[in-house]
């Protein structure tokens, strides 16, 4: 299984869950305001309908998802808005913070290369933008493939990306999943 292809089964996994107008919690429904932990095991239960993967595919602490012998992905969420529409404060942290141990998206990538598995290694940035992205996230992952690649000497793959447009959310209204292979 290709990175593209999980990947695009995570953004159908996403694209459900938001069109199930489940809220999370109080808030307005839609796949936005999930937390990691509940879209991670959302995403474990989508792989696991069909029979080629039935109940193996997992959540774990480390790596996040294991899709048994094909991928060890970690996950990070980016909302520059909350559910409320205010802007997030420190929002970009969890994907830029550039030291081992941080639990960021590069912390994530030093973690994966140390880990002991023969699936290959992925991380995996799920973020949402309005329609018309007031906060675009480009720059950020552009950012956090700069720092990766020239600051911590991570090797990455070439970026893949899919996104979904017409979330339920009246403020997550886009979805954005950006994934690249990490290499030890």
């Amino acid at each position: 299984m290709e990175l593209l292809e999980v990947v695009n089964t995570i953004s159908e996994a996403l694209v459900a869950i938001d069109a199930s107008e489940v809220p999370f919690r109080n808030y307005k429904p839609g796949v936005g305001p999930y937390g990691k932990p509940q879209l991670v095991r959302s995403i474990a239960q989508y792989f696991n309908e069909p029979p080629a993967y039935k109940e193996k595919v997992i959540t774990k602490r480390a790596p996040n998802l294991l899709i048994p012998n094909e991928w060890a992905i970690e996950f990070k969420i980016a909302w520059p808005f909350g559910d409320n529409g205010d802007e997030a404060e420190n929002w970009s942290v969890n994907l830029l913070h550039p030291y081992y141990g941080n639990i960021s998206t590069i912390g994530d990538c030093l973690k994966l290369v140390q880990l002991k598995c023969k699936e290959r290694l992925a991380v995996v940035v799920i973020g949402y933008e309005h329609s018309t992205a007031r906060i675009n996230l480009s720059p950020l992952i552009d950012s956090f493939e700069l720092i990766a690649k020239h600051i911590n000497k991570i090797k990455l793959s070439k970026r893949v990306e899919t996104r979904r447009d017409h979330l339920v959310h009246p403020v997550h209204q886009s979805l954005r999943v950006f994934a690249w292979e990490v290499f030890k």
